[in-house]
């Protein structure tokens, strides 16, 4: 080896030494037990308690049968995890070497080489411990011990001088969800939920990037980048900008640096329908004589947002301005896509969001009880231009705010708010889901007998925690705090008027309140953050519901236990009766409960659409779920579209036309959520009959532009394009063109209920035109298209006009399709 190439190696070698390095401990051998036993098993990091029983056949799985009700014992054991690893006398050798754990749930002791390093007591939070005077070479031994957080909770909740609701879990930092809710199983879990890691590094380290956006041009980005480096003695050291260096001397600890940094002509970030969401990868290098120390690479987008809120005559406005121009929030709720999370796939969190996308959506509320998402959540937002609007993990209940937690809880804001804060899709940090109603409205005070002082402390509470901790301790995190914290969704609850006149509103009298799903067409808020009715999942998913043969009864004890909402069944039977013929046929009934929560949630989002801009966000409740269940969602938890889902897609199209049928009146609306404005459009008009015999046809002339971005039409008669005896044999069909015909958008009104529509039998053909495409026909309408096969069809549970085709797409090719119209279920 000649001298050249030997400085050579000597100097790369030398920089390996001196950068950080990072050594997962999560693919280690690890063991688990009962504390209470004395026998190890195998277990698996990432994990939980639930999984690694499963694993080792000493519970069935909790999603099948009846099993959840046999393993509640869980909750109430203790359990220890440990793991022996090598540490070579090479990695010894580094300056610093420490213990992370990414997630620790929740209530936990964590030993090495048999001393006591840490108490854990917040699943949200990342637990770092300097290691390197209690590692030895050779093998080390890592403990950690796991309390049962419903008796911790149960402890905590005893120092307490009233009955807190949802005891003990307000008590506990974890996902509130484990602990059972009208969606989910109870499930509560123990376990090291995410990576554990040795971190290696030597002289300095960042710890944290923070991208500050200055101002924002066609021609200039200026940002702030700011690093956080903690440096085991003071010197001059090296920080480099993607190709931009820059030296600084820094003192021994902790160092906060600001260094400014351009881009010009930059590309921004669009939310989805807008644009293109253009990132820029940022990466910064900490070096020390040409050495690396440390490096992170930090993925921004160029954009700005603001929360804006302004008096009107009506009450106060509630909407999003993005680059500068107001934003239609169309999205849903998210919760966690499962109980054990742990298990959600990288593969599973791009598929639900690109399924968001494909239907048309640019905002998700993640919500309050579940948990704060893994990264590759926000990485696939930023990538489709899906906005986030992000709770803290606090969910209909009352909290504590003794010292002990609120500090607990300040240090689990800043170790989220530091790890998500440069994600350009998050919008909004809000304090909590439905804890303010939860005080004013739902009466737990008269339920517990509270005195006056009790309910007195209950709201200092709260407004020491939500008023005071979060947004303080933000302030200390974030970069910019324009308008970025809201206290709590919603902000007044649906029982009160001024609920639809200002702020976020969560609507639910239509099924907590069973009032019909015409009444959304008068409860419209500024901004609908969430309501919803529940549908039954695919008919996959109901089988995946039974560990053998499955019996598609409602009466089957297991299709029972997958509602988990009490009264579940018998309110959709209600509505079920009110708008469509009811099955005896398992089968039908699946389909026909698809349509009716299909039916509710069109008709909300058709309201708040044609509402705009009083009306500037709609977000439905709720996208996923987190176990095979009846539910509100719209895609079950195997993935697959329930019929709301491509409803959503028709319904949060950019531009759509909508009818608004009212005392025998009918108003037409254009809506346009794109960037260009509409520009000589025409509405044209056809009365059809079933069978596809035209009655009546028009064009209309627009009466009303409102913003560019909402066309209303001159009312018409429905007497004036048909009768009386025509009314359950015919339907409208809208649509609308710009001046050179071409087709913008196109719907259908139907002038009574489902349930009523005098349909005729239609003869529905089905043409194999591709390996992957369908092309499906019929000669008289064919209502609510219901296509049956394993694979995923481009569209489904849609309308065929009469005498016309479609071609579908196949997510792969399929021999044997099954076809299933609403004239099926009319013949019961």
């Amino acid at each position: 080896m000649n001298k050249s190439v030997l400085f050579a190696f000597l100097f790369i070698q030398s920089i390996m030494n001196a950068q950080l390095t990072e050594r997962s401990l999560s693919s280690e051998k690890w063991q688990f037990k009962n504390t209470q036993e004395q026998k190890w098993l195998p277990a698996k990091i990432p994990g939980t308690v639930h999984l690694d029983l499963m694993d080792n056949k000493i519970i069935s799985d909790p999603f099948k049968d009846e099993n959840e009700k046999k393993v509640q014992w869980i909750e109430n054991e203790d359990w220890e995890y440990q793991t022996r690893f090598n540490v070579s006398s090479k990695e010894l050798q580094n300056g610093h070497i420490d213990l992370v754990f990414n997630g620790l749930d929740t209530f936990s002791e964590i030993y090495l080489n048999g001393k006591l390093l840490k108490k854990t007591d917040n699943m949200f939070r990342k637990w770092e411990v300097s290691v390197k005077e209690l590692l030895k070479e050779g093998n080390n031994d890592l403990k950690i011990k796991f309390t049962s957080p419903v008796k911790e909770g149960k402890e905590l909740a005893g120092k307490v001088p009233f009955t807190m609701p949802e005891s003990p879990r307000s008590f506990v930092r974890k996902a509130q969800y484990q602990f059972g809710w009208d969606w989910g199983p109870r499930l509560v879990t123990a376990g090291i939920w995410k990576d554990a890691e040795l971190r290696f590094w030597n002289h300095a380290t960042l710890k944290n990037i923070k991208i500050e956006q200055k101002n924002l041009t066609k021609q200039q980005a200026e940002l702030n980048i700011q690093a956080e480096i903690f440096a085991d003695k003071e010197g001059e050291y090296s920080i480099s900008i993607n190709t931009q260096s820059n030296k600084f001397q820094l003192k021994k600890g902790e160092n906060k640096i600001k260094i400014p940094f351009k881009i010009s002509n930059p590309k921004l970030w669009q939310p989805n329908g807008w644009g293109d969401p253009n990132l820029y990868d940022i990466k910064v290098s900490l070096q020390k004589d040409s050495k690396i120390l440390s490096e992170k690479t930090e993925r921004i987008g160029l954009r700005t947002i603001e929360l804006i809120q302004e008096k009107d005559q009506a009450g106060k406005s509630f909407y999003f301005k993005v680059n500068g121009r107001p934003l239609y929030a169309k999205g849903t709720n998210w919760i966690p896509s499962d109980s054990f999370s742990p298990r959600i796939t990288k593969e599973k969190y791009r598929k639900l969001i690109n399924d968001a996308k494909d239907a048309n959506m640019n905002m998700i509320r993640v919500w309050g009880g579940g948990i704060y998402e893994d990264d590759e959540f926000y990485k696939a937002c930023d990538e489709n231009g899906i906005l986030v609007w992000q709770d803290f993990m606090f969910a209909g209940s009352f909290y504590p705010a003794d010292e002990d937690f609120l500090n607990n809880v300040k240090e689990e804001v800043k170790d989220q708010v530091n790890r998500l804060q440069n994600h350009p899709s998050i919008a909004l940090w809000c304090g909590n889901n439905e804890i303010d109603e939860a005080i004013v409205n739902w009466g737990y005070q008269k339920q517990f007998k509270y005195s006056k002082n009790d309910s007195l402390q209950v709201w200092k509470d709260y407004k020491k925690l939500f008023h005071e901790v979060i947004p303080n301790a933000m302030k200390e995190i974030l970069t910019s705090d324009k308008n970025t914290y809201w206290p709590s969704s919603p902000s007044i609850g649906w029982g009160h008027k001024e609920s639809l006149t200002e702020g976020d509103s969560h609507y639910w009298g239509v099924w907590w309140g069973e009032q019909p799903f015409e009444i959304y067409n008068q409860k419209v808020g500024r901004f609908m953050s969430e309501y919803g009715f529940q549908g039954m999942p695919s008919l996959e998913a109901v089988k995946s519901m039974f560990s053998g043969t499955p019996d598609l009864s409602l009466q089957n004890p297991v299709i029972k236990a997958h509602e988990k909402n009490t009264r579940g069944w018998d309110i959709i039977a209600e509505y079920m009766k009110r708008d469509y013929k009811t099955p005896s046929d398992f089968v039908k009934y699946n389909y026909i409960s698809q349509l009716l929560q299909t039916r509710g949630m069109r008709i909300a989002v058709e309201a708040h659409r044609r509402s705009k801009p009083y009306n500037m966000g709609t977000l439905y409740w709720q996208l996923n779920d987190c176990w095979p269940v009846v539910s509100w969602s719209s895609i079950d938890y195997l993935g697959n579209w329930k019929a709301l889902h491509y409803q959503m897609k028709r319904s949060f199209e950019q531009q759509v036309i909508l009818a608004d049928e009212k005392e025998g009146i009918l108003n037409f609306y254009a809506v346009n959520d794109g960037l260009k404005p509409f520009n000589n459009i025409n509405l044209e008009v056809k009365a059809v009959r079933f069978d596809g015999t035209v009655l009546k046809e028009f064009k209309a002339l627009s009466k009303e532009k409102i913003q560019e971005s909402i066309l209303k039409f001159d009312p018409v008669q429905v007497s004036a394009l048909v009768s009386d005896s025509d009314k359950d044999k015919a339907f409208l069909q809208l649509t609308i063109k710009d001046k050179d015909g071409i087709i913008i958008a196109v719907n259908q009104h139907f002038f009574t209920k489902p349930k009523d529509l005098q349909l005729t039998h239609p003869s529905i053909k089905i043409r194999k035109t591709a390996p992957d495409e369908i092309e499906i026909s019929t000669d008289v309408l064919a209502k609510d298209i219901y296509l049956m096969g394993d694979t995923h069809f481009s569209d489904n549970f849609f309308d065929l006009l009469p005498g016309s085709s479609k071609k579908i797409k196949l997510s792969k090719p399929l021999e044997n399709i099954e076809v299933m119209s609403l004239w099926d279920t009319l013949q019961n």
